[in-house]
């Protein structure tokens, strides 16, 4: 027969498990802050499970690569200027932030200029920013301006900030509708902002171990070091939105010839395209096996070295590929875009035949 624990010892145990969570917590907080990864990948670990798009910016390393110190506190111009010279490089068009930068940081005190890096992801369910912060930020005091702007606190949320549409309206223009509901996690390092409260809530839940969290691209982000800018996509994403299905009868039915010359393709289960310090550009694409990757390494090599309908005229005339190799599931291009050319950003909508399913 079981017996009853007594009352003393159930409290005993309830608070046993509850420093228990509280420990691991923040075991797994600071191994997210301090663990053996790239600053890519942890802020892909925070993102929620159904993602299915991610545009990463590396803003600390952006500013160096146009070689702007901006200080703490930069000047609206200053701002602009960063702006103005990351888009003459590619170097912006992954932010979901740029348009909103001046007033980000005149009034809320943070933007691009500041912050270390921005990941936007978005899946069918909805969109959230995550935005990593310097180590010696004041959480407290960017809650306080939020408090000054009109946002206040979601019931039951001690870290979501909930603003709307119409303070978001009072407080600027230009501010993209993802800055209506604010979540600061400073254990982490990192805020979470979206244009609704239940995805954002969700996006919290994620990142903070409450929910599943996105796993489905880790092969292509783990090989992906130290990009200044990125667009990394699930499969299923990438074989849907960059497949040659947008283009017109005509250049499908190039494709089509252009393939049947070139070899075999196959689905892809990860996909990503990166610009990197030294300029070049990397193409990631994960498959289901070692076999199918060599194969589609010569397919994918011929492919992006001619014609590139829907996009018009020759991949050749964007960038020259300068190499293309098969390790294991991953099959890796880098490519050398052709000065005065915005090979990502181009590249990264479809239909882009090279990475067709």
């Amino acid at each position: 027969m079981l017996r009853r624990l007594p009352r003393g010892v159930v409290v005993a145990l309830a608070v046993c498990l509850a420093l228990a969570v509280v420990i691991a917590t923040v075991v797994a907080v600071r191994w997210w802050r301090e663990g053996p990864r790239t600053d890519l990948a942890r802020a892909v670990s925070l993102a929620p499970a159904s993602t299915e798009r991610l545009s990463w910016t590396d803003w600390r390393a952006v500013r160096r690569e146009v070689e702007a110190d901006l200080g703490t506190s930069p000047s609206v111009d200053a701002v602009t200027e960063l702006l103005d010279d990351a888009f003459s490089r590619d170097l912006s068009t992954s932010s979901a932030l740029a348009e909103s930068s001046p007033t980000l940081q005149a009034e809320f005190g943070f933007s691009p200029a500041t912050i270390d890096w921005e990941l936007f992801a978005q899946g069918p369910e909805g969109a959230v920013e995550i935005l990593g912060f310097p180590d010696e930020t004041d959480f407290d005091a960017i809650g306080e301006t939020l408090t000054s702007l009109g946002f206040t606190r979601a019931d039951g949320e001690e870290e979501i900030w909930a603003g709307g549409a119409d303070v978001l309206a009072r407080v600027g223009p230009q501010l993209t509708p993802q800055l209506q509901f604010f979540a600061l996690l400073p254990d982490m390092g990192v805020i979470l902002t979206s244009d609704t409260l239940a995805y954002l809530e969700d996006a919290v839940a994620a990142a903070t171990g409450a929910a599943d969290h996105l796993t489905s691209v880790s092969q292509v982000v783990s090989d992906l070091t130290a990009p200044l800018t990125a667009a990394v996509y699930t499969g299923s994403y990438a074989c849907e939105e960059l497949a040659m299905a947008s283009a017109d009868e005509r250049d499908r039915a190039q494709a089509v010839e252009l393939v049947r010359s070139a070899g075999e393709v196959h689905p892809l289960s990860e996909f990503a395209m990166a610009a990197h310090p030294d300029g070049h550009i990397s193409v990631t694409m994960a498959f289901e096996s070692d076999e199918v990757a060599r194969t589609d390494a010569d397919t994918r090599a011929t492919l992006a070295s001619g014609p590139a309908p829907g996009q018009g005229g020759d991949f050749a005339d964007r960038f020259s590929v300068d190499s293309v190799s098969a390790e294991g599931r991953l099959v890796r291009m880098r490519l050398d875009p052709i000065e005065g050319e915005y090979v990502l950003s181009d590249l990264t909508s479809g239909p882009l035949l090279f990475a067709t399913c």
